[in-house]
C-alpha cells in the first residue's frame, strides 16, 4: 500500500503522563508532524499522574467512543519503558487503532472496540533511528501512529501477537452481604474521587435499596450519603454520586475532595447499607 499523502489522513489523539511542564508531548506531536504532517492531532490530555496505568486506561475508556470510528489512539503512561514489556499497535473490529504500551494502558478499549490483530512494533523502518531506552512515545509510538495515518497498514510496524497484557479495573472491589468496599483510581482537575465501583455494581449490591439508604466512607471518614447532584448537599458538604464516568465518584460541593478527605489514587472506598453503616454516620 502507498502510504496517503493527501490531506484524508486519519486523526490522532494523544494521552500521556507527560505533564505540560517538559517538551515531551510537544516533541511526540513534532515527529508526528514529520512523517504525517496533514494529519490532524487532538490532545486527550497529557495529565494522567505519572506511572498511574489505571488512571490512564480509565481516562482512554472514557473517550474513545467520542471520535472518528478511524481514529489511532496515542497512549503513553509506561513506567516499564526500556524492559521487556512489547511495544504495541491494535486494531479493533470498531475502527479505532491503538498504539502504546503493552502493559495493560490499551486493553480496556481494546475489548470494548473488539480486538481484530495486534502487532508488536518491531519493524525498524517505522521507528526514530537508535530507539532510546527511556523515550519510546518519541521514538517509537509517535511514528508508529504517524505511519498508520498514513495508511500503513499495522502488520507492516511489526509481527502478530496473539495476546495483550490484561488490565481489570475493577481489581480489588470486594463484595459482602452489607458493604462493597474498591478504591480511588483517578482525581480529577476539581478533586472529585472517582472510584473503580461502576453503577452497575452498586445497583447490584443494593438490590432495589435507594440510594439515598447507602452510605459511603473514604478510609476512615465520617459515613455520607449517595445522592444524583451536586445541589442534593450544602455548600461544603460531601456525597458520593455517579457523574459521567458511570463510575462512583466521591465529590464535596464547591470544594475539593481529595483535599477534604486526604485522599488519593489507592484510597480505598467502603459503601455500607443503611441499617449496616448507621453508627458510624455523623
Amino acid at each position: 500500500m502507498v502510504p496517503k499523502e493527501s490531506s484524508d489522513l486519519d486523526p490522532i489523539a494523544i494521552l500521556s503522563d507527560f505533564g505540560y511542564r517538559d517538551h515531551y508531548a510537544g516533541v511526540m506531536k513534532g515527529v508526528i508532524a514529520s512523517i504525517a504532517p496533514a494529519a490532524q492531532v487532538i490532545d486527550i490530555t497529557h495529565g494522567i499522574p505519572a506511572q498511574q496505568i489505571a488512571a490512564g486506561a480509565l481516562i482512554l475508556s472514557q473517550s474513545w467512543r467520542f471520535f472518528p470510528p478511524r481514529t489511532i489512539f496515542l497512549a503513553v503512561v509506561d513506567p516499564g519503558v526500556g524492559t521487556d514489556r512489547l511495544p504495541i499497535a491494535i486494531e479493533t473490529r470498531a475502527g479505532a487503532r491503538l498504539v502504546g504500551p503493552d502493559n495493560g494502558l490499551l486493553a480496556p478499549v481494546a475489548h470494548a472496540a473488539g480486538i481484530e490483530q495486534i502487532v508488536e512494533l518491531r519493524n525498524p523502518e517505522y521507528r526514530l533511528p537508535a530507539a532510546s531506552s527511556t523515550f519510546h512515545g518519541r521514538d517509537i509510538f509517535a511514528p508508529a501512529a504517524a505511519w498508520i495515518a498514513r495508511g500503513v497498514p499495522p502488520d507492516t510496524l511489526g509481527p502478530r501477537i496473539d495476546s495483550i497484557e490484561e488490565l481489570d479495573l475493577a481489581a480489588g472491589v470486594m463484595h459482602a452481604a452489607h458493604t462493597l468496599a474498591g478504591r480511588v483510581i483517578y482525581v480529577d482537575t476539581y478533586g472529585n474521587l472517582v472510584t473503580n465501583l461502576s453503577r452497575q455494581q452498586v445497583q447490584a449490591f443494593a438490590e432495589g435499596v435507594e440510594h439515598d439508604s447507602l452510605w459511603v466512607r473514604v478510609g476512615g471518614s465520617p459515613a455520607f450519603k449517595v445522592g444524583g447532584t451536586y445541589a442534593e448537599v450544602a455548600v461544603g458538604g460531601s456525597l458520593a454520586l455517579f457523574g459521567s464516568f458511570e463510575m462512583l465518584e466521591i465529590a464535596v460541593r464547591d470544594g475539593d475532595a481529595a483535599a477534604v478527605f486526604k485522599a488519593g489514587i489507592g484510597a480505598p472506598v467502603i459503601i455500607e447499607k443503611a441499617e449496616h453503616g448507621k453508627k458510624k454516620r455523623h
